[in-house]
């Protein structure tokens, strides 16, 4: 099934639930980074996002150092951003609050 891009007013309303995500310039993406106490629990956070992300097919891009992991969510085939952005994001600031972040 393939996903629809999300409206401006969607998007926005989207964002105010989500507190250091920022939405770029096209609306096409959003992106944060995750600060963890160490590499272990920076990719403790990358396994579980990566199963949460699997379950979902939706795949984030994604870099990671020490303990620093750098995020960008877009939907390539709808062209911007749709509700799977939203659900991965989500999923990751929960996966970032059991690592006290």
């Amino acid at each position: 099934m393939k996903m629809e891009r999300l409206e401006r007013a969607t998007i926005e309303a989207e964002m105010a639930g989500l507190a250091g995500w920022a939405l770029n310039d096209a609306a096409s993406s959003i992106s944060k980074t995750f600060k963890f106490a160490n590499f272990v629990e920076a990719f403790g956070f990358m396994t579980e996002a990566a199963i949460r992300a699997e379950k979902l097919n939706h795949h984030p891009e994604w870099f990671n150092v020490y303990s620093r992991v750098d995020v960008t969510l877009n939907t390539h085939d709808a062209g911007g951003l749709t509700e799977l952005d939203f659900k991965l994001a989500k999923a990751m600031e929960k996966a970032a609050a059991r690592r006290g972040v």
